[in-house]
């Protein structure tokens, strides 16, 4: 494994729309193991692709520690309720702000072996699963925050 540079805010790659991964390779593989590696030790709990430079919709997350989450095709089917809170980036360092998600997502989207799956989270992982997800498709949490601070 090898850790990946993590794109910062202002590379016009983070605002490009990720392609869909139309066969899982040994690559693909690899860059998922990078990605967890790279966000571990940037001491986050998401990475999305187009953050390392590739644009591909794959994610890593890890909100609850030993259990990564990979998801490749990610896609939102279902959501409620509403959370406010303080949201950060690894690509926006010294940067937060206050965002508005949903409460509860599911998500659907393929494991590593190509298999589909469906999983439900609340709170910190529905954030993450919408933050990351918004990385697909060339957005940030600065685009939605209603106040941004700085560390």
């Amino acid at each position: 494994m090898a850790k990946l540079h993590i794109l910062k805010e202002g590379d016009e790659t983070l605002r490009k729309i990720s392609r869909p991964v139309e066969v899982i390779t040994p690559r693909i593989l690899t860059l998922l193991d990078d990605m967890l590696e790279t966000m571990r030790a940037a001491q986050g709990c998401g990475l999305a692709g187009p953050q390392v430079g590739v644009l591909r919709r794959v994610v890593v997350i890890e909100v609850e520690e030993g259990k990564p989450i990979e998801l490749i095709n990610p896609k939102i089917i279902a959501f409620s309720g509403e959370q406010e809170g303080p949201e950060g980036c690894l690509s926006i360092p010294g940067k937060w702000g206050m965002t508005k998600r949903p409460e509860h997502v599911t998500v659907r989207a393929l494991d590593r072996s190509g298999k589909p799956f469906e999983l439900s989270g609340s709170g910190l992982l529905a954030r993450a699963f919408c933050h990351e997800i918004d990385h697909l498709d060339g957005k940030l949490f600065t685009d939605i925050a209603t106040s941004i601070e700085t560390e």
